[in-house]
């Protein structure tokens, strides 16, 4: 946890879940875990996490690895990637949303190829 009163100038990698509820400028990474911005918290960075909770602010491109939620009271400016997005009435956003294919879709085998069609010339000749 960052505290209320907390002020962070930097880069943060986590293996663990985090919550901010002071200041963040610079990236956190948590490509595992969930990141929650608290009410109270403000950040200014690039994000990555596998589910992203924004009940604070946030200044900078979101990506969430399996879904980003903007509460009601949350207030992002920045660009959204991820498989699921969710903004809450009276979530306030300024940017764009991408729900692309997950990692999981992008990683999975091709559709079988459609059998053969006949030849339409030896139909033809068979009349």
């Amino acid at each position: 946890m960052i505290g209320a009163k907390v002020k962070v100038n930097g880069d943060i990698i986590s293996s663990e879940d985090l919550l901010v509820e002071g200041e963040v400028s610079g990236t956190i990474t948590l490509t595992d875990n969930e990141l929650v911005i608290g009410t109270s918290g403000r950040v200014e960075a690039n994000v990555t996490a596998k589910t992203v909770r924004i009940e604070g602010e946030v200044k900078g491109d979101i990506d969430g690895g399996e879904r980003v939620v903007i509460c009601a009271s949350g207030n992002v400016q920045g660009n959204v990637s991820a498989p699921r997005v969710m903004l809450e009435d009276g979530g306030r956003f300024k940017g764009s949303i991408d729900m692309g294919s997950s990692k999981a879709a992008a990683t999975a085998k091709p559709a079988a190829a459609p059998a053969a069609t006949p030849d339409v010339r030896s139909i033809d000749k068979a009349s």
